[in-house]
């Protein structure tokens, strides 16, 4: 649920603090007031998409952030926790709460917080989505999405875990039919493959490959085909090093012999004559390694010769080898050439035993056939059932929120071609929502309802058929599901609607506001006057500067709004509307 919410620099909002309780919360106001700018600033907290424009002008960052309060039991919220590592104390016996914190600034760039530890926008929205489900009249994407009709009727017949376990053992399956595709290639290619292979192996073992031994053989070979130049440089460097009166080291011992004497007249010079004696004996040491290394340097022919056909064979070996791994890791070209010989290893061992594993691989599949066709029948039996409930519930629903000619149906489809089935990763079946909203009129997409308000009430109707199964979780302090949020967000569900519709849709959001937290955009009084906790957006101006505010109305700041959203005004005819609509329907 969500507790508070914290508003800066977001549009034409300056600055909000909001406390919310529990129940069905509207938010009212003038049009142009802002009323989307919070429904805005709540998709941004839920990973939506923001450009820097979003940002208040003349700020540098726009944030929000919110604390929310979370069942115990949502087993889902506290898994994607815990695989994160983000932890959250719990508040009472009941639940825990969580920080969230999005902001984003001028260049573009933002970050996000789940507690303190920093996540990515795709993390965001997948969290969030675990707790809030917003929607709008251009904004029912996931009833809209074919693929989730299933997974809303997965829900609704409580068969979540069995579908899991049917993916795994279709994944498992798919696997193993792979693995005997592979191995049931004709004997000729295994042979002609093994023997690739195996000439591979001797070749690269022939090779004795050392790691580094290609960057080493380079060095040498440049050594080499500079020979004379180097030879010359070094010559050029020992005459000044060490041959002669006037080289270095000369120089350097007659330095330290003279101020070994003149440190015995003055000692003031001792300090000098301990570093010019260290200088003199680094030079001498060096001198040493430097004279090795002269009479050490030899031009052998044969050497580059040798070196060069080395390299040759490297090369020929690196290009077979070492560019056929696809995803090599490993530090060096050599190591590269060693792990393909080590794969085909590996791979002349299975292929070497391939009708050994065959027959072990013919059984698993058989076994897993068995049980992945029994599987399905189970799952398919319990979504015929449910799809038919799941239909004349929703149906009902509707026809009572203003729709009386509506007709709801789920579709099930077994997949594949007549005589066959086609198994997926979820079952045989697909499975889509159709509607046929008057009378006369053919079963259809629920994508292609034309009316925004037929569109809303289906959408309310489905919702509630969804949340039945979810009441009976929040009574009895059962284990959560993955489709259960704690929050909904309907902007502008009214859109189309009024006289006794509305009253209906309004009855209907109260009725979910008992085991939900709802917030509701409206224009309609006779859905604000059914809230438990009712909040005016209002835009006003200071200072030359436009500003977006929002706040809880008193009992008379409520009968107030709800005179001015009858009549336009607070005059006495509209107030004594507004206490009637209260009296009769409001929450207390």
């Amino acid at each position: 649920m969500l507790e508070e919410m914290s508003i800066r620099n977001y549009a034409l909002i300056d600055s909000i603090n909001l406390s919310f309780r529990s129940g069905f919360n509207v938010l009212t106001g003038e049009t142009g007031a802002g009323k989307s700018i919070i429904v805005g600033s709540l998709s941004f907290l839920m990973g939506a998409k923001a450009e820097p424009d979003v940002i208040r002008s003349g700020c540098e960052e726009a944030s929000v952030s919110a604390v929310i309060s979370v069942n115990k039991n949502n087993i889902d919220v506290k898994e994607w926790l815990s695989a994160r590592d983000i932890e959250c104390e719990e508040d009472s016996n009941s639940v825990f709460t969580v920080i969230v914190r999005r902001n984003i600034k001028t260049t573009g760039r933002g970050s996000i917080y789940i507690q303190n530890v920093p996540v990515t926008r795709q993390d965001l929205t997948e969290f969030m989505s675990l707790l809030f489900d917003l929607h709008g009249q251009h904004n029912h994407e996931s009833l809209l999405r074919k693929e989730s009709h299933r997974r809303y009727l997965d829900h609704f017949a409580g068969i979540e875990n069995e579908v899991n376990e049917f993916s795994k053992v279709f994944l498992e399956l798919t696997e193993k039919r792979k693995t005997m595709e592979a191995s049931l290639k004709s004997e000729k290619e295994r042979e002609e493959r093994l023997e690739l292979l195996q000439y591979a192996v001797d070749e690269i073992d022939k090779a004795q490959i050392q790691a580094g031994e290609i960057r080493e053989l380079e060095n040498e070979v440049q050594k080499l085909s500079d020979f004379e130049k180097l030879a010359g440089l070094i010559r050029t460097a020992s005459g000044s090093f060490f041959d002669g009166e006037q080289s270095i080291l000369t120089l350097t011992r007659r330095v330290k012999n003279s101020l070994d004497s003149a440190a015995a007249v003055d000692s003031s010079l001792g300090d000098i004559n301990r570093r010019v004696e260290n200088l003199y004996y680094e030079a001498e040491d060096i001198a040493g390694d430097f004279r090795a290394y002269r009479d050490n340097l030899t031009y052998d022919p044969g050497r580059l010769e040798d070196v060069n056909e080395r390299l040759t064979l490297l090369y020929k070996l690196r290009k077979k080898y070492a560019g056929k791994l696809e995803q090599t890791q490993t530090g060096s070209e050599e190591e590269a050439i060693s792990a393909y010989k080590l794969n085909a290893q590996a791979e002349i061992e299975a292929l070497s035993s391939a009708e050994e594993n065959r027959e072990k691989l013919k059984a698993q599949i058989s076994s897993l056939e068995k049980s992945i066709i029994a599987k399905a029948q189970g799952l398919r039996e319990k979504r015929n059932a449910a799809a038919s409930k799941l239909s004349k519930t929703i149906t009902e629903i509707m026809q009572h929120l203003g729709m009386p000619n509506a007709r709801f149906q789920v579709k099930i489809t077994t997949r594949g071609q007549e005589g066959s089935t086609s198994f997926g990763p979820y079952g045989t079946e697909d499975i889509e929502f159709l509607i046929s909203a008057n009378t006369g009129e053919a079963l259809k997409e629920l994508a292609k309802i034309a009316s925004g308000g037929e569109l809303s009430r289906v959408m309310l109707a489905i919702k509630t058929a969804l949340l039945k199964d979810d009441n009976k979780t929040e009574e009895t302090g059962g284990t959560e599901t993955s489709l259960q949020v704690q929050t909904l967000v309907f902007d502008e569900i009214d859109t189309g609607i009024g006289g006794e519709v509305a009253l209906k849709v309004g009855e209907y959001l109260a009725k979910i506001g008992k085991f939900k937290q709802i917030f509701c955009v409206t224009h309609l009084a006779s859905i604000a006057v059914r809230a438990d906790n009712h909040f005016k957006v209002e835009k006003r101006t200071e200072g030359g500067r436009t500003y977006t505010g929002i706040g809880p109305l008193s009992s008379d700041g409520r009968r107030k709004e709800i005179a001015r959203m009858l009549a336009g005004d607070c005059g006495s005819a509209a107030l004594a509307h507004a206490d009637e609509l209260i009296s009769k329907y409001g929450s207390g």
